[in-house]
């Protein structure tokens, strides 16, 4: 069992068994993505979901905005958000075919947890920037990824152009300012599937490199007298 310290207070290091970082390491490496279509009953409980809702809160926040916000839709209420891809779709295409509306309806009714995930970017000239609105959103997105990951469910991140039409931001209900950012599903799998190969860090981290004019005179200096 991985304890952390329970009190508000940020958790030193000696509040974490030695295993922690093992374990926690292990976590984040077996999230994975799970499309929509794959995820089947059970989703979480009441006290699971609210554990997963819970790590959110524990995202970065300049000037603790609370930035984002997520509404679950319900099973009783996946037809309604059908009806709003489907709109989407033929706003997009008039000419759309059936059989594509009918495929564009059904991906409502897929995983048993579905949430869309909603940034406010704030008013223009806001202090705080609308990039870090929305990096503070996908690290609470990543908080409740991992937490359903440690809880045995599976889950995706999806996107699409429904999320920019009029119908979605009307049923949501979105402000001016907010965006619809992406759908948030969690459920159980149908099935395994081999982790992916992770990018290693060599892919995505460099070092800033000094000046050359910095570089140059390194190398012309003359070198220091030893000491006598």
């Amino acid at each position: 069992m991985h304890v952390l310290a329970t009190d508000a207070r940020s958790p030193s290091p000696a509040a974490l068994e030695p295993a922690s970082a093992e374990w926690a390491e292990a976590l984040i490496h077996h999230r994975q993505t799970i499309l929509p279509k794959r995820l089947f009953e059970p989703g979480p409980d009441a006290a699971q979901l609210e554990r997963i809702l819970a790590t959110a809160g524990a995202a970065p926040d300049h000037g603790e905005l609370v930035p984002w916000r997520f509404i679950i839709v319900p099973a009783s209420e996946r037809s309604r958000l059908a009806d709003a891809f489907a709109a989407s779709l033929l706003e997009r295409d008039p000419h759309a075919a059936a059989d594509d509306v009918e495929k564009a309806r059904e991906k409502a009714f897929r995983a048993p947890l579905l949430m869309l995930a909603v940034v406010d970017t704030g008013a223009p000239g806001s202090e705080i920037p609308k990039a870090e609105r929305y990096i503070s959103a996908g690290c609470a997105i990543q908080n409740m990824l991992l937490m359903a990951t440690a809880l045995c469910f599976a889950s995706s991140v999806t996107g699409g152009k429904a999320l920019r039409s009029r119908e979605l931001r009307e049923l949501f209900a979105l402000r001016e300012t907010e965006d619809a950012v992406c759908f948030m599903a969690i459920g159980t799998a149908d099935r395994n599937k081999p982790i992916r190969q992770r990018p290693q860090p060599s892919r995505y981290v460099s070092v800033l490199a000094p000046k050359p004019d910095r570089v140059s005179e390194s190398a012309a200096a003359p070198p220091s007298a030893p000491a006598s």
